[in-house]
């Protein structure tokens, strides 16, 4: 099992030091996502400041940006990372691909399969210095010229991993992606029954086996070097497990479980601003359903319980300010766990 951490994108030098103490623990990758702070910066300081962990984006947002500009972002990384980046991007929901982005939504599964191609159309003609000529429904690029076209890198491919949450997107993901990024509002049965049947579906579509792609789950943890630390963790897991609760894109777990009540009891919560409330309402057994809850010796045990022979990769969803470097033995502990992934 590989193992990821989240860099915080709020500050450039804390990304950098919780970077290089990641790769001292002995993690395999730093990820830095997108929301209130773009993922590009934080993996431009990880990547000079490092010398092995992989850098990646988890998740860039793809449609407000160009394939072009995301692929000169990506291979930027990639060169200054000596080859070390994985560009995990991902569509958003309808609201803010209009509303915030200001763009016009259209199918997204299509749509992502088309960035895809036309990532790795620029990659390729950039590395073998060759015209581009990539023709797809959402996308048509036809013109690189040496003064917009980097030189080759002689690195190997850049991997690009997909968020997928609905049948469409992960069918997509099994089709044309190197990775999967499932969402860590999830649980075992939805991952195996839900999730991974709906990937299979992709990779036969193209021929391709479980061990082509990498599974990459999202990972709630409350964890700590004893019972006081992972109490205190669990409270922000129950936070989060709230905010996913009253948002109904993700009901569909909560529906598999019969669960579905309480994300309409949870609805309105966000909109009325009682936060605080939303977490009450999440009962110790539903934080234990998607998380895992458990002291540092106990952590690999449960983790493998959920997830060993599902996900190859785990992201770890805890606060910013977690330091990385009492984490050291336990990641050790968890990349034993057994995966499918062979890439």
């Amino acid at each position: 099992m590989r193992i990821e951490l989240h860099l915080p994108n709020t500050d450039l030098l804390a990304a950098q030091s919780t970077a290089i103490a990641a790769e001292q623990a002995g993690f395999d990758s730093v990820v830095a996502l997108e929301n209130a702070h773009g993922p590009f910066p934080p993996l431009a300081v990880a990547a000079l400041a490092t010398k092995r962990v992989e850098i990646g984006t988890a998740v860039a947002i793809a449609f407000p940006r160009s394939p072009t500009i995301m692929a000169h972002a990506a291979w930027d990384l990639h060169k200054a990372s000596n080859g070390r980046m994985h560009l995990g991007i991902g569509s958003q929901v309808k609201g803010h691909n209009e509303r915030r982005y200001g763009l016009e939504w259209t199918p997204p599964a299509p749509r992502m399969r088309d960035y895809i191609g036309a990532l790795r159309a620029l990659w390729q003609a950039w590395e073998t210095e060759t015209p581009i000529d990539y023709h797809s429904d959402a996308y048509t690029l036809t013109l690189t010229t040496p003064n917009f076209s980097p030189k080759p890198s002689g690195l190997p491919a850049i991997p690009i991993s997909m968020s997928a949450v609905g049948p469409a997107m992960l069918s997509v993901a099994g089709e044309v992606a190197d990775g999967v990024r499932l969402h860590p509002f999830s649980t075992r049965r939805y991952l195996e029954d839900v999730s991974l049947e709906r990937i299979g579906a992709g990779l036969a579509k193209t021929g391709r086996e479980r061990s082509d792609i990498e599974v990459i789950s999202g990972a709630f943890i409350a964890t700590g070097a004893d019972e006081a630390a992972v109490m205190k963790m669990r409270e922000y897991v129950r936070f989060r497990i709230a905010f996913y609760c009253s948002t109904r894109a993700y009901w569909n777990v909560l529906r598999l479980h019969g669960l579905e009540e309480l994300g309409e009891r949870l609805r309105p919560y966000p909109a009325q601003n009682r936060w605080d409330e939303m977490a009450a309402l999440i009962p110790d057994n539903i934080v234990d359903l998607f998380a895992i809850v458990g002291t540092h010796e106990e952590l690999a045990a449960k983790a493998a319980a959920k997830y060993e022979g599902l996900a190859d990769r785990l992201s770890l969803f805890m606060p910013t300010d977690t330091a990385p470097g009492p984490l050291g033995d336990v990641i050790q502990d968890l990349q034993r766990i057994p995966t499918r992934f062979a890439g």
